[in-house]
């Protein structure tokens, strides 16, 4: 004879199989999960299991306004870029730092030794070579693209036996003007190692001599 409890117990179980098998429909018809994975014993999860397990993503959040770089930290107030400026390449450098022996503007029976230009390679962080940099100063890319830039800040660096890190501020493109270098407003030197004028004596034996002195450098450059 069936009593009150029987029929309790069997429509209690008839909403829990209804209710199990949408959830079963609802997670073989979502897109986001994938019935061919495998759990790490090599087994296929239970749809039950995708239901209740929460997804997780492989890709590290990156969040806006992050905390700067050591790099970028470590660069003097006085070099900052305008924040409008956005880096757009950043260049190793190496090559020498030539100096000519010359007499002294603010005293005719001196001599000393005057920066005339550098000479360098410029290379990817992957260590491609990617330009050139030369006289002007100039930095020119392999994609044809130039800038021309004058020092607008300098400071000493912490190395002093090497020449100082700068700010350049541009005073002409040219070439290619959808090259990496069409667009480029600032120029940061750092990081620099050697480079700096010869120790030996310039006298009026020596004036007209050229010596090029190997140094190494970062350029960041920054487009508006």
């Amino acid at each position: 004879m069936r009593t009150e409890k029987d029929g309790l117990w069997n429509y209690v179980f008839a909403r829990l199989t209804v209710t199990v098998t949408a959830l079963v429909m609802l997670s073989w018809s979502s897109p986001a999960l994938d019935i061919s994975s495998r759990g790490s014993d090599g087994k296929v999860p239970s749809p039950i299991s995708w239901i209740f397990t929460p997804t997780v993503s492989a890709e590290p959040v990156t969040q806006a306004g992050a905390v700067a770089s050591e790099s970028d930290l470590a660069i003097p107030e006085r070099l900052r870029v305008r924040t409008t400026h956005v880096l757009s390449l950043q260049a190793q450098a190496a090559g020498v730092q030539i100096y000519e022996c010359d007499v002294r503007h603010d005293d005719p029976t001196r001599f000393e030794w005057t920066f005339k230009a550098a000479e360098a390679e410029l290379f990817s962080g992957a260590g491609e070579k990617i330009g050139r940099h030369y006289a002007g100063p100039t930095w020119e890319s392999t994609d044809g693209s130039k800038v021309v830039a004058e020092v607008t800040a300098l400071h000493p660096g912490p190395d002093p036996n090497a020449v100082p890190w700068l700010l350049l501020s541009a005073t002409s493109n040219s070439g290619n003007v959808f090259g990496v270098f069409g667009r480029t407003q600032s120029v940061q030197r750092i990081g620099t190692k050697g480079g700096k004028a010869p120790a030996q004596i310039c006298n009026r034996l020596q004036v007209g001599k050229q010596i090029r002195q190997p140094f190494k450098a970062t350029y960041n450059f920054y487009d508006p």
